[in-house]
């Protein structure tokens, strides 16, 4: 099997499916209950927050375990506009954003909040220019993607930190879902105030994730219950999943330290080589892109037929965002960029891991070629 597909989700570690075994089966308690078997439990929790703090170099107790991305970003962006509703109602997102975002997005607009989406260039980057000029005396918030999750293109976050470092009454959002562990963030450096993460983006199970929240940040939680996660995220938490999600973090920066220019690797080659296929249009920028994911537009062919042909040889590539695929509208991150409409619908997304290699693409690429002339063919083209 080849598997591209890792934007989507990724295959978790062994070991981390290991891990999740063994915390399931021998720490079981509620980490909420005063009794030994709850403080067994509590000290795990602890132990992961500990973790994932340190890696991303911030205080444990500014992480707050939620149960994925999407929880993540609800959690941030409709946390600051409902604690601070009451000092501005108007927010800055940009139009290329997941759609975990974008819809949160549009239930507040629906709730009386006025929104600016930042429009992108060619390569889906905002401008700064753009984001000053939106700014106004009564906006608390501005929620950006890191890399954005169907292109790929990477936006200038430490410098959008620095300039919103001259209105302190704002508060910034990173959607770092796609990035963590692949594009490097200083969360402290950028300024940043909320940051979104997914376990299962780096190998860790689906049902994970975690939102880092500055000290002295405020938030209205989701959910009302017990004081679960400082308040912020009630319920009890997965344990199990949480740890296994610290260990799947760790293991994923030490891959990014042996690993990393071998994904570089990966996709220049398949850049070098899609560029030269007829019929074939490179969507990710050459620059100021993740090293792990590739957009192109196969034009004349439709997605779904492209996606099966290569599935019948145990290649697994997506359309647009997992979240989105199965949806008929084209892409709105594509359109956004200016791109035509038979372009933007006949987009395929190939996204990479650390478990991938050269020689798989190499296999990709021979498979394409071939079931791409099949097609032509069949179609008459």
């Amino acid at each position: 099997m080849i598997y591209f597909d890792n934007s989507a989700t990724t295959k978790p570690y062994e070991e981390v499916v290991d891990v999740f075994v063994k915390v399931t089966n021998n720490y079981f308690g509620n980490p909420s209950s005063i009794h030994k078997l709850g403080g067994e439990s509590e000290k795990l929790l602890f132990q992961a927050r500990k973790v994932i703090a340190s890696i991303l170099q911030v205080k444990d107790q500014e992480i707050i375990f939620t149960g994925s991305g999407t929880e993540g970003n609800n959690l941030a962006i409709k946390g600051i506009a409902m604690e601070h509703k009451n000092r501005g109602k108007h927010l800055i997102t940009t139009m290329i954003e997941h759609a975990s975002t974008i819809n949160t997005f549009k239930q507040l607009e629906k709730l009386g909040f006025d929104v600016t989406y930042l429009p992108v260039n060619q390569q889906g980057i905002i401008s700064l220019t753009d984001l000053e000029r939106a700014i106004r005396e009564d906006t608390i918030l501005v929620s950006v993607i890191h890399v954005n999750n169907e292109l790929g293109s990477i936006q200038p976050i430490a410098e959008i930190g620095t300039l919103l470092k001259k209105y302190p009454k704002l508060h910034f959002h990173v959607d770092h879902v796609q990035g963590i562990a692949k594009v490097p963030l200083a969360i402290e450096k950028c300024n940043i105030d909320l940051l979104t993460c997914s376990g299962h983006k780096f190998h860790g199970l689906r049902g994970t994730g975690f939102l880092y929240k500055r000290s002295g940040v405020k938030l209205s939680p989701l959910f009302t219950g017990g004081s679960q996660e400082m308040k912020l995220r009630a319920g009890t938490e997965n344990v199990a999943g949480i740890v296994s999600m610290a260990k799947a973090l760790r293991i994923s920066i030490e891959k990014y330290k042996e690993k990393h220019q071998e994904i570089v690797q990966i996709k220049n080659w398949l850049m070098e080589q899609l560029a030269e296929v007829d019929g074939v249009e490179l969507n990710t920028p050459m620059e100021q892109s993740a090293p792990h994911i590739i957009n192109i537009s196969i034009l004349g062919i439709k997605p779904e037929v492209f996606i099966h042909a290569l599935e019948k040889h145990d290649i697994y590539v997506s359309t647009k965002s997992a979240c989105s695929s199965k949806q008929s509208e084209v892409s709105h991150v594509l359109l956004a960029t200016g791109m035509d409409e038979n372009r933007a619908k006949s987009a395929i997304r190939i996204s990479f891991s650390y478990q991938n290699n050269l020689e798989e693409a190499k296999v990709f690429m021979e498979v394409m070629k071939k079931e791409l002339r099949q097609l032509k063919k069949i179609m008459g083209s």
